[in-house]
């Protein structure tokens, strides 16, 4: 059984999303049986290459609030994080376009490495002090992936290099009415949308595992997502980090 997982990098409840779904995978009993497959999604699509800015500043003047409410609103994510045992930085993120971190995905995809990479990524992103949107970065997050040095350079510096792909993947999402991320697709059967607690991701693995033919794509979407304005809800709130 495949799992599709469109999710970006800049995505706080992807981030979580991902352990939550470890985590719901671990207890299904047929979790050896599962492949997953991670999904290239633009948050920000129009943000220019180079252009970096503190997230807390960009949340700011995005939703018209004080620094201050936007340091709250990141330490309200922040908390369901570390409720999973995750590491978060609050305050001193940065922001920027995620497109060269799909494709150098998309390289690790081709030598199986996928995960590895976007493990190490979120880690740098969330929990370490290492900007993802510097290149020399991103080259030594991907050789602790696994991946070899001159090849991600050779791919950073071909603006071509993995672009269809990333772009195929993002066209799949709309065509699946994927608004927001993480969105995780289930033997093209059950659709779960958002961060949602790991039982809920076990349950929908044991559905999708018994076949049951669900059509149209019938979606679970009562958890917490970032949408492509790069906002991103909290569960219970109706507040945006």
């Amino acid at each position: 059984m495949r799992v599709e997982i469109w999710s970006d990098i800049a995505c706080p409840w992807c981030y979580i999303g991902k352990a939550r779904f470890e985590k719901g995978l671990a207890g299904f009993a047929h979790r050896d049986g599962v492949e997953v497959v991670h999904r290239s999604f633009e948050l920000d699509p129009g943000h220019a290459k180079g252009e970096v800015a503190p997230v807390v500043d960009m949340l700011a003047a995005k939703f018209g609030r004080s620094r201050e409410e936007a340091l709250a609103m990141e330490e309200q994510v922040a908390s369901h994080a570390r409720s999973e045992g995750l590491g978060y930085r609050v305050g001193d993120r940065d922001h920027g376009s995620t497109f060269d971190i799909h494709r150098v995905l998309h390289l690790a995809k081709a030598r199986g490495l996928q995960d590895e990479l976007l493990e190490v990524v979120y880690r740098a992103n969330f929990a370490e002090e290492r900007s993802v949107y510097d290149p020399g970065t991103l080259v030594d997050l991907a050789v602790e992936a696994g991946l070899d040095a001159d090849e991600v350079r050779g791919v950073l510096a071909d603006p071509g290099a993995y672009a269809d792909d990333v772009r195929a993947d993002e066209r799949e999402a709309a065509e699946l009415g994927a608004n927001g991320v993480p969105f995780f697709v289930l033997d093209r059967r059950y659709g779960v949308s958002g961060g949602q607690p790991a039982e809920v991701f076990t349950q929908a693995l044991e559905q999708a595992w018994q076949g049951r033919v669900l059509t149209p794509l019938a979606t679970d979407d009562s958890g917490a997502t970032c949408d492509s304005d790069a906002a991103c809800a909290v569960p219970g709130t109706h507040t945006h980090a």
